[in-house]
């Protein structure tokens, strides 16, 4: 069996659509304390927390389809994903799993944090 077959992306596609759900909770968490400790409003803590953990776990999921498939191989699981828009690559874009565009959410939301904290007032 190949790796490259479709078997083996509907494989990683569940994998990383079940493991996404845990990795927003166990990455959000600590973001959503310290919005707490600041006096946040609930609302903007958990956009902020949101915002905060998705660089994260894509990153995650970037890496656990590089140890599936290698990093030779990935772009092929990526094309796979825009073939299949109403299915399996629901949500997917190449631009998530540029580096520059995780960065910059991270970024976003930390300058979230003050911005929230000033708009509780």
């Amino acid at each position: 069996m190949s790796e490259l077959s479709p078997s083996n992306y509907i494989r990683i596609s569940v994998i990383n659509w079940v493991l996404s759900v845990p990795l927003i909770v166990m990455f959000a968490w600590p973001y959503y304390y310290a919005a707490k400790l600041t006096g946040m409003l609930e609302a903007f803590r958990y956009i902020g927390a949101f915002l905060f953990a998705v660089p994260f776990m894509l990153t995650i999921i970037h890496g656990h389809v590089t140890m599936a498939l290698g990093s030779v191989h990935r772009q092929h699981y990526y094309q796979w994903l825009i073939d299949k828009p109403y299915s399996f690559g629901l949500f997917y874009n190449n631009t998530l799993m540029s580096t520059r565009f995780r960065l910059v959410i991270l970024i976003v939301s930390l300058f979230f944090l003050p911005i929230g904290y000033l708009l509780s007032f």
